[in-house]
């Protein structure tokens, strides 16, 4: 039946909610929504870097366009009160999507025609003008950033309370869910093909008939929608923003590691490299506080350095995680029986 798909995949997500509510500490339970953020940030990414082939650099400024979106919505356009803020904040953060796209099919109906450097440097150039706008923009805080941004709510009932985590958990994982399911049913899709066929060779595909130039903006348009609502989660998620939050060198870079590493064209791969990127400076913070000095950006290269030299194709390549366990199963377990 086709519903019995959809109702195991919501009793696991279910299931795992729980399980970080009254399992973990709040530490770990903040670190997976964080997770979860640099996940939708990726996969976006991937969508314009690994699908059709290009090379964007200024997702962080998508990602501010989102968050600062939401982060004024909620504290000026606010309507609705208690639990019914969890409704709220979902509205607003589709609304920083929705907003961020709109710069996302500014910015790539003209960059787009551009390719290689020029292209990278044109998205780069954007992500720092927004941030230059956003240091200036005194209603915006300016340098200081927008502080007291409503935090996701407890929702109560007449019998029991969904605390605050397990409703952030909720929220950002059904952002996360859209998110991948669109990118994987628009990867197998002919429109995929298509975003594929120009990352391969862009001249053969436009001799054969793909609107190249369309199929790229559609792209970008998607992926920075994405990014926006990863900003909005985020400032959710913080309820602190400032200009700095969305460095080039903080959130651009990040990005782009994720989608190298986990694989160019591969979702679970971003997925995979969301959770190394996100995990691997809290493991290493008392080390960095110990020398002083931030480790995280030498780690990271270093990591990219390796990558690029033993597996340039990332760590999953093109491939997916049940590529992977398809393989093992008829090559070993099958063989076995």
């Amino acid at each position: 039946m086709l519903w019995r798909k959809p109702l195991l995949i919501f009793a696991l997500i279910s299931l795992l909610g729980i399980f970080l509510a009254f399992a973990v500490n709040d530490y770990i339970q903040i670190l997976f929504l964080y997770i979860v953020v640099n996940s939708l940030l990726a996969l976006g990414l991937n969508l314009v870097n690994g699908f059709t082939g290009q090379f964007s650099l200024g997702h962080a400024g998508f990602m501010a366009v989102g968050a600062y979106f939401a982060a004024y919505a909620s504290l000026h356009w606010g309507f609705l009160q208690d639990g019914w803020k969890a409704l709220e904040m979902i509205l607003f953060s589709l609304g920083g999507g929705l907003v961020a796209a709109v710069f996302g099919f500014i910015v790539g109906q003209p960059s787009l025609r551009l390719k290689g450097d020029y292209l990278a440097i044109v998205t780069l150039g954007f992500g720092e003008i927004i941030r230059v706008i956003l240091l200036n923009i005194q209603s915006l805080g300016g340098a200081i950033g927008i502080s007291g941004i409503a935090p996701f709510p407890e929702i109560h009932f007449s019998t029991f309370t969904i605390n605050r985590f397990l409703v952030s958990f909720f929220i950002c994982m059904t952002w996360g869910l859209i998110c991948f399911v669109t990118l994987w049913r628009l990867k197998y899709s002919l429109h995929g093909k298509a975003f594929l066929s120009i990352r391969e060779d862009e001249i053969a595909a436009e001799s054969v008939g793909v609107p190249t130039t369309k199929l790229k903006v559609r792209a970008f348009v998607i992926s920075s929608f994405f990014a926006g609502v990863a900003g909005a989660l985020f400032a959710h998620l913080t309820s602190i923003i400032t200009p700095s939050s969305f460095s080039f060198a903080d959130k651009s870079v990040s990005s782009i590691i994720m989608v190298v590493l986990g694989g160019m064209g591969s979702l679970t791969g971003s997925i995979l490299a969301a959770i190394f990127v996100t995990v691997l400076p809290e493991l290493l913070r008392d080390l960095q506080n110990l020398l002083g000095i931030d480790i995280r950006m030498i780690l990271f290269s270093a990591t990219l350095i390796l990558v690029m030299i033993f597996r340039p194709q990332g760590l999953l390549g093109e491939r997916e995680i049940p590529d992977f366990i398809n393989h093992f199963w008829k090559k070993y377990v099958r063989r076995a029986s």
